[in-house]
């Protein structure tokens, strides 16, 4: 009864539109590193002659941006799966609503847990939205971040 990867017409109620299977297939391709936001804002930092080290798995949540000569680390975090407050991207999904409120919470709770344990280890924590960054990072957001690293305060800064 299936065609393609659609679903049976008696599952035509449900938000989502393809197959368990094609959905896992999808989401399995959804990175962890090397995002698009990421490596836009690491060629921006590096024009700007930053030398930093990448996803520094002895630091607590393995930081995107790691830069030791300022003892500070950029986490670069998706809207979406980070749970940006206010944001547009960052919605729910209307089917499996439990789950999807458990898998949040718990991205939330680690993110909260890993600023906590590096700033606790003396590191300064940058956290840059997605959507601040875009496509490609305004002059204004690299000023800032820029400024950030620089400056040594504060010891925590949300970028939006």
């Amino acid at each position: 009864m299936r065609q393609g990867n659609l679903l049976p017409r008696e599952w035509d109620h449900m938000a989502d539109i393809v197959t368990p299977e094609v959905r896992s297939r999808m989401m399995s391709r959804i990175r962890g590193r090397n995002t698009r936001p990421e490596v836009a804002l690491r060629k921006a930092l590096h024009r700007r002659g930053f030398r930093f080290r990448l996803n520094a798995k002895k630091l607590p949540g393995s930081p995107d941006i790691v830069l030791p000569r300022w003892k500070t680390v950029l986490l670069v975090h998706g809207c979406y799966w980070h749970r940006h407050p206010g944001c547009r991207k960052a919605t729910t999904p209307s089917s499996n609503v439990a789950f999807w409120a458990e898998k949040f919470s718990q991205n939330v709770e680690r993110d909260a847990r890993n600023i906590r344990d590096l700033e606790e280890a003396g590191w300064r924590v940058g956290v840059v939205w997605e959507c601040a960054i875009g496509q490609e990072p305004p002059p204004g957001l690299i000023r800032k971040v820029e400024e950030f690293i620089e400056n040594g305060q504060p010891a925590r800064m949300d970028f939006e």
